[in-house]
């Protein structure tokens, strides 16, 4: 299984029955195929659009049905279309359960930085901002490291995208909380050990005397 594969079916167990969750750009998307049985949950992209699903079959994408990131996407029976205003409307008036988003950095203090990306020329942040902002819960989907380098810092050397700390950290080898005392290490990965996830982390973590394995759906 690879490292984006892992994250994105780890993060589908933290969704629940009838959620409006907002997929940033990129590997956030892929949570949409693994959500657990049983459960309904409605995505919204900040482009405007809630009831987002992965296209059922090659050749069916449609110039004007994409996600925020200009990928493909389809939509369930009874999903709504809309403007970017009201979309913003939503997100920055609080009606989003969970928003998932990558990561370029999250630091000690549990912000985000995941929108300049080094030597990149880049439009802006688009919607980020508001979605950490704004999402009643913030999960940060993305590797643990980047070429090799820690991405979970100490101090964020990245323009923030909010002050605010996000409520949780998966990457493919652990899940991490952040909280007032600090980054607290909630699972590892199978067949990944709390030293490895130590060493490949540069801010602090807070290990419990257990460390339970992080348990994927088939």
């Amino acid at each position: 299984m690879d490292e984006k594969t892992i994250i994105a079916k780890r993060v589908a167990q933290e969704l629940k029955d009838g959620n409006l969750v907002n997929l940033g750009i990129g590997l956030p998307t892929l949570v949409t195929k693994y959500l657990p049985a049983g459960i309904q949950v409605f995505f919204q992209s900040e482009n405007g659009v809630i009831g987002m699903q992965p296209l059922p079959e090659p050749g069916v994408a449609a110039d004007a049905l994409t996600d925020a990131g200009g990928t493909p996407t389809s939509i369930i029976p009874g999903a709504g279309a809309f403007d970017s205003v009201t979309s913003f409307c939503l997100i920055r008036g609080g009606h989003l359960d969970v928003t998932v988003l990558g990561g370029l950095q999250v630091d000690e203090a549990g912000q985000l930085a995941n929108w300049m990306v080094p030597g990149k020329m880049v439009p802006g942040m688009g919607g980020a901002m508001d979605l950490v902002s704004g999402a009643k819960r913030v999960i940060v989907a993305m590797t643990h490291t980047a070429k090799g380098a820690p991405k979970i810092l100490k101090k964020c050397n990245l323009p923030l995208t909010s002050v605010r700390r996000v409520d949780l950290v998966v990457t493919e080898l652990a899940v991490i909380q952040p909280t007032d005392e600090g980054l607290v290490l909630l699972e590892v990965a199978d067949g990944v050990t709390v030293e490895q996830v130590v060493a490949a982390t540069e801010a602090r973590l807070i290990v419990p005397a257990t460390v339970p394995t992080m348990q994927l759906a088939a």
